[in-house]
């Protein structure tokens, strides 16, 4: 009797890049800055070349008497624009001259370089388009040398983009994310929104050292594959062992594999949302309350903060604010755990607390206006106290430890 054959564990696949001729592609940084169109471009360029023509004309007409035609008699305002135009285009087909030593001293100081800067203009595309590489590649260096203690965004697609603006709402700075991302056009969205992008596979260390993961303080793996989620954490890790690595995976059957690659936290979003269907199936009004909670920076927030000395030696329950958790040598507690009946120094709080809803006050019948405009009428009630205290301590408090 022969037993059953056993299911094969399943195997991960680990993804290859390539440019189609079996090179792989050399990572580029687009760093973030403002286009201007063609034709106001060569709108600006005529612009100066009549400004320079006029500024010639002006100077020759006010000392017209320093010049001499060869046709005879004093210059007018017509041979003065024909002067001018045939000195800034470098024609100069002699027949009117300066022939007093302050006409001639005009052209020297003046209309010389008048005439160079004519040029320039005239080929100002070839010029500009030297000197954007140049700056472009000294924006570079200087963002190299000058770039550390920055989150890096593995992926720029839904996760990705809905993690950055978690972060930007809660005061991160958009120079302080870099997106890395093999997609050219992801990469330029986030270069027009004002994030540095390198346009690379994450999976590799040479595209990480370039988005300069080696001095990162947080690194956020979001990409769309589970097998690529654990190579770009296995590579971050590598080359950044100090810095917190949050990932996201699809199969919870992957996490395992995610915290041994060196993910600090991994985020399960296929069973994460198929759980929030479930809560707003049998309770829609706690699955509304999630997805608050899930936007930070707008109505309900979790924030976690130390201790305040006020608090040392008191249970959980004197937090002015909802406490939720309490977190002691790594390890999270709930809020009725018995060691919340004593806090002590260096303990941290998970607390809930409200913020000004980001909604037009038309469409919130309960809204009052000091409230839509998030202001009391002198501006330094006890909730806006609280708020800020609650915000110094977070900015201000030590960061949690790690698992």
């Amino acid at each position: 009797m022969t037993s059953p054959r056993r299911p094969s564990p399943p195997v991960l696949r680990l993804p290859t890049v390539n440019d189609g001729e079996g090179l792989t592609r050399r990572p580029r940084i687009l760093l973030p800055s403002t286009r201007v169109g063609p034709l106001r471009a060569v709108l600006k360029r005529v612009g100066i070349a009549l400004a320079l023509l006029v500024a010639v004309v002006a100077a020759v007409y006010v000392g017209r008497d320093g010049y001499r035609d060869n046709a005879g008699g004093p210059l007018s305002l017509l041979d003065c624009f024909y002067y001018a135009t045939v000195s800034v285009s470098t024609t100069g087909y002699g027949d009117i001259t300066p022939v007093t030593p302050l006409a001639r001293f005009v052209n020297i100081v003046f209309i010389t370089p008048v005439r160079v800067l004519f040029l320039i203009v005239l080929v100002g595309t070839t010029l500009e388009v030297l000197a954007e590489r140049t700056r472009e590649d000294w924006r570079k260096t200087r963002w190299r040398t000058r770039v550390r203690d920055h989150i890096v965004v593995a992926g720029y697609g839904t996760k990705g983009r809905s993690a950055i603006k978690t972060l930007l709402n809660t005061g991160v700075d958009h120079a302080e994310i870099v997106v890395v991302d093999p997609d050219p056009r992801a990469v330029a969205d986030a270069a027009e929104a004002g994030f540095v992008g390198i346009v690379g596979d994450a999976t590799r260390s040479s595209v990480l050292r370039q988005a300069a993961v080696q001095r990162a303080r947080e690194i956020v793996v979001a990409s769309a594959r589970d097998d690529t989620a654990v190579l770009i954490t296995l590579t971050a890790r590598q080359l950044n062992p100090t810095a917190g690595i949050q990932a996201s995976v699809r199969e919870s059957e992957n996490v395992p594999l995610l915290r041994q690659s060196g993910a600090d936290h991994v985020v399960t979003s296929s069973e994460a949302a198929g759980r929030l269907l479930g809560v707003s199936t049998r309770h829609p009004a706690v699955s509304e309350v999630i997805e608050d909670l899930l936007e930070q920076g707008s109505g309900l927030d979790l924030i976690e903060r130390p201790v305040h000395r006020d608090e040392i030696g008191k249970p959980i329950k004197v937090v002015a604010q909802p406490a939720l958790a309490l977190i002691r040598d790594g390890a999270i507690l709930p809020y009725d755990h018995k060691a919340c009946d004593m806090l002590r120094f260096g303990d941290r709080l998970i607390v809930a607390r409200s913020s000004p809803r980001r909604i037009d006050p038309a469409g919130d019948p309960y809204a009052e206006p000091d409230e839509v405009d998030g202001a009391d009428g002198d501006g330094d009630s006890p909730a806006r106290e609280a708020v800020e205290r609650e915000t110094d301590a977070v900015d201000g408090g030590e960061r949690p430890d790690r698992d």
